[in-house]
């Protein structure tokens, strides 16, 4: 599947990108490379074969290393107040958000 020219453009205006003739024409052909590769990809017959969850699982016994997700609170206020400098809003040590479920 070749991408046009104007599929380039729409690509860069969606995601608001400003790109030269050159850069669009470079775009173009590394896109277009990359859907044949993907439709190579796609073209592998892989019935009856199981996804694996690590790339080295088919050739060793991979015991995938993860933590728990917990959080934990801060150990002191000026420990919570330095996580919360970044915060666009906070009250009270809690992250203020825009509310966007109606």
């Amino acid at each position: 599947m070749a991408l046009t020219e104007q599929d380039i453009a729409w690509l860069a205006q969606l995601s608001g990108l400003q790109l030269t003739a050159d850069d669009q024409q470079r775009a173009q052909q590394e896109l277009t490379r990359i859907l044949a590769l993907i439709q190579e990809l796609q073209a592998v017959d892989t019935q009856g074969i199981e996804p694996m969850a690590h790339p080295l699982a088919a050739h060793q016994d991979i015991a995938l290393r993860l933590r728990d997700d917990d959080a934990e609170p801060a150990q002191t206020v000026n420990q919570r107040d330095a996580c919360m400098t970044n915060a666009p809003a906070a009250h009270q040590g809690l992250f203020l958000v825009p509310t966007v479920i109606e």
